[in-house]
């Protein structure tokens, strides 16, 4: 093998070229979005269920609500956090107090690549400007 050395020279650079981007990006992850609440959000403290809970499982708890109206005709949730009741609807409840779509549902949907599809029987919400 005559030219080994070469060739393991051309390897080494070719791997260097090839991992360039991963090395110029470490340690630059994008950061997680936080939703902008709105006055009326940040005046009421309280939401549905807790705040780590409505992050995680907020599309859950929208279907569990869309299949409990639809299917039992049954239109009031009482919140395990408060014992409130709740009027079971994305724009009368959650809307009402998350109005401004693009920075609080947009913002974290388009940094996980989502797009759910609650808008596709929903009307969107005008934006306020």
């Amino acid at each position: 093998m005559y030219d080994g050395t070469k060739i393991l020279i051309g390897l080494i650079i070719g791997l260097a070229f090839f991992l360039s981007p991963f090395f110029y990006n470490a340690g630059k992850a994008a950061k997680a979005p936080q939703p902008e609440l709105s006055p009326k959000a940040k005046e009421a403290k309280v939401c549905v269920r807790e705040k780590d809970y409505m992050r995680s499982n907020h599309m859950q708890l929208l279907d569990n609500w869309r299949h409990t109206v639809v299917r039992d005709d049954v239109r009031y949730y009482k919140s395990p956090l408060n014992d409130k009741i709740y009027y079971m609807s994305l724009q009368q409840t959650c809307m009402e107090c998350h109005s401004n779509k693009s920075k609080f549902c947009d913002s974290c949907h388009n940094y996980f690549g989502l797009v759910p599809y609650c808008w596709d029987c929903h009307v969107e919400p005008k934006e306020k400007k």
